[in-house]
Protein backbone atom coordinates (compact mmCIF):
# COMPACT_ATOMS: atom_id res chain seq x y z
CA UNK A 1 0.00 0.00 0.00
CA UNK A 2 1.12 3.54 -0.63
CA UNK A 3 2.15 5.41 2.49
CA UNK A 4 2.07 9.14 3.14
CA UNK A 5 2.97 11.20 6.17
CA UNK A 6 0.15 12.98 7.96
CA UNK A 7 1.53 16.11 9.53
CA UNK A 8 -0.03 18.03 12.37
CA UNK A 9 0.32 21.74 12.86
CA UNK A 10 2.37 22.46 9.76
CA UNK A 11 2.09 25.47 7.55
CA UNK A 12 3.19 25.97 3.99
CA UNK A 13 6.95 25.97 3.70
CA UNK A 14 7.55 24.57 7.22
CA UNK A 15 10.33 21.99 7.56
CA UNK A 16 8.37 18.74 7.96
CA UNK A 17 11.36 16.89 9.41
CA UNK A 18 10.95 18.96 12.58
CA UNK A 19 7.40 17.69 13.19
CA UNK A 20 7.61 14.78 15.68
CA UNK A 21 3.94 13.74 15.41
CA UNK A 22 4.10 12.62 11.77
CA UNK A 23 2.68 9.11 11.26
CA UNK A 24 2.38 6.78 8.31
CA UNK A 25 -1.11 6.08 6.95
CA UNK A 26 -2.33 3.90 4.12
CA UNK A 27 -4.22 5.14 1.10
CA UNK A 28 -7.31 3.25 0.02
CA UNK A 29 -9.42 2.91 -3.08
CA UNK A 30 -13.06 1.94 -2.66
CA UNK A 31 -15.09 1.17 -5.78
CA UNK A 32 -18.87 1.21 -5.36
CA UNK A 33 -21.95 0.17 -7.25
CA UNK A 34 -25.21 0.89 -5.45
CA UNK A 35 -28.86 -0.08 -5.72
CA UNK A 36 -28.69 -2.79 -8.37
CA UNK A 37 -32.16 -4.33 -8.56
CA UNK A 38 -32.26 -7.96 -9.59
CA UNK A 39 -34.34 -11.09 -9.00
CA UNK A 40 -32.76 -14.04 -7.19
CA UNK A 41 -34.10 -17.41 -6.08
CA UNK A 42 -33.86 -17.03 -2.31
CA UNK A 43 -35.85 -17.55 0.86
CA UNK A 44 -36.72 -20.12 3.50
CA UNK A 45 -40.51 -20.00 3.56
CA UNK A 46 -42.69 -22.10 1.28
CA UNK A 47 -44.11 -19.00 -0.41
CA UNK A 48 -40.53 -17.90 -1.24
CA UNK A 49 -39.09 -21.11 -2.63
CA UNK A 50 -39.33 -21.70 -6.34
CA UNK A 51 -39.77 -18.07 -7.33
CA UNK A 52 -37.28 -15.29 -7.71
CA UNK A 53 -37.45 -12.43 -5.22
CA UNK A 54 -36.55 -8.82 -5.94
CA UNK A 55 -33.37 -7.71 -4.20
CA UNK A 56 -31.53 -4.39 -4.11
CA UNK A 57 -27.79 -4.98 -3.95
CA UNK A 58 -25.00 -2.51 -3.23
CA UNK A 59 -21.32 -3.47 -3.37
CA UNK A 60 -18.11 -1.79 -2.29
CA UNK A 61 -14.70 -3.22 -3.07
CA UNK A 62 -11.38 -2.15 -1.53
CA UNK A 63 -8.34 -2.31 -3.79
CA UNK A 64 -4.75 -1.37 -3.15
CA UNK A 65 -4.52 1.94 -5.02
CA UNK A 66 -1.86 3.07 -7.41
CA UNK A 67 0.63 5.57 -6.01
CA UNK A 68 -1.06 8.24 -8.09
CA UNK A 69 -3.86 8.40 -10.66
CA UNK A 70 -2.91 10.76 -13.45
CA UNK A 71 -5.20 11.87 -16.29
CA UNK A 72 -3.79 9.13 -18.54
CA UNK A 73 -3.84 6.29 -16.00
CA UNK A 74 -5.28 3.21 -17.78
CA UNK A 75 -8.31 1.24 -16.57
CA UNK A 76 -6.00 -1.65 -15.67
CA UNK A 77 -4.79 0.45 -12.70
CA UNK A 78 -8.26 0.18 -11.18
CA UNK A 79 -11.18 -2.20 -11.72
CA UNK A 80 -14.07 -2.00 -14.13
CA UNK A 81 -17.27 -1.09 -12.23
CA UNK A 82 -19.20 -3.43 -14.51
CA UNK A 83 -17.36 -6.36 -12.87
CA UNK A 84 -19.13 -5.46 -9.63
CA UNK A 85 -22.50 -5.31 -11.38
CA UNK A 86 -21.82 -8.64 -13.12
CA UNK A 87 -21.11 -10.34 -9.75
CA UNK A 88 -24.57 -9.26 -8.49
CA UNK A 89 -26.48 -10.16 -11.65
CA UNK A 90 -25.24 -12.52 -14.37
CA UNK A 91 -22.52 -13.85 -12.03
CA UNK A 92 -25.18 -15.50 -9.85
CA UNK A 93 -25.81 -19.06 -11.05
CA UNK A 94 -29.19 -19.41 -12.80
CA UNK A 95 -31.60 -21.90 -11.26
CA UNK A 96 -29.77 -22.06 -7.92
CA UNK A 97 -31.87 -21.39 -4.82
CA UNK A 98 -30.01 -19.52 -2.08
CA UNK A 99 -31.66 -20.31 1.26
CA UNK A 100 -30.26 -17.13 2.85
CA UNK A 101 -29.44 -13.76 1.32
CA UNK A 102 -26.18 -14.06 3.26
CA UNK A 103 -25.32 -16.86 0.82
CA UNK A 104 -26.01 -14.52 -2.09
CA UNK A 105 -23.64 -11.97 -0.53
CA UNK A 106 -20.97 -14.63 -0.01
CA UNK A 107 -21.24 -15.73 -3.64
CA UNK A 108 -20.86 -12.14 -4.85
CA UNK A 109 -17.80 -11.59 -2.63
CA UNK A 110 -16.16 -14.82 -3.77
CA UNK A 111 -16.79 -13.95 -7.43
CA UNK A 112 -15.02 -10.61 -6.97
CA UNK A 113 -12.08 -12.18 -5.12
CA UNK A 114 -11.66 -14.73 -7.93
CA UNK A 115 -11.89 -12.04 -10.63
CA UNK A 116 -9.07 -9.90 -9.32
CA UNK A 117 -6.20 -10.67 -6.93
CA UNK A 118 -5.99 -6.96 -5.99
CA UNK A 119 -9.39 -7.06 -4.25
CA UNK A 120 -8.69 -6.82 -0.52
CA UNK A 121 -12.21 -6.47 0.90
CA UNK A 122 -15.77 -6.79 -0.38
CA UNK A 123 -18.88 -5.42 1.34
CA UNK A 124 -22.29 -6.48 0.03
CA UNK A 125 -25.55 -4.93 1.23
CA UNK A 126 -28.74 -6.75 0.22
CA UNK A 127 -32.26 -5.42 0.79
CA UNK A 128 -35.26 -7.73 0.37
CA UNK A 129 -37.73 -5.54 -1.51
CA UNK A 130 -40.69 -7.94 -1.34
CA UNK A 131 -41.02 -7.67 2.45
CA UNK A 132 -40.71 -3.90 2.69
CA UNK A 133 -43.99 -2.27 3.69
CA UNK A 134 -43.14 1.39 4.20
CA UNK A 135 -39.90 1.93 2.29
CA UNK A 136 -37.81 0.48 5.12
CA UNK A 137 -34.72 -1.48 4.16
CA UNK A 138 -34.84 -5.03 5.49
CA UNK A 139 -31.78 -7.09 4.76
CA UNK A 140 -28.15 -7.56 5.68
CA UNK A 141 -24.63 -6.32 5.05
CA UNK A 142 -21.76 -8.78 4.75
CA UNK A 143 -18.07 -7.80 4.72
CA UNK A 144 -15.44 -10.32 3.68
CA UNK A 145 -11.67 -9.87 3.63
CA UNK A 146 -9.36 -11.78 1.34
CA UNK A 147 -8.15 -14.83 3.21
CA UNK A 148 -4.69 -16.27 2.99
Amino acid sequence: MAEIAVLRGTTAGQDTAAVPEARAVHDSLILEVANIETHVLTGIYSEETGRAQPLRISISVALAPERQFTPDTPLSASKNYMDLKFAATRGLPPGVHFTLIESVGDHIAETLFLQDARVERVTVKIVKLAISEADEEIGMTLTRYRRG
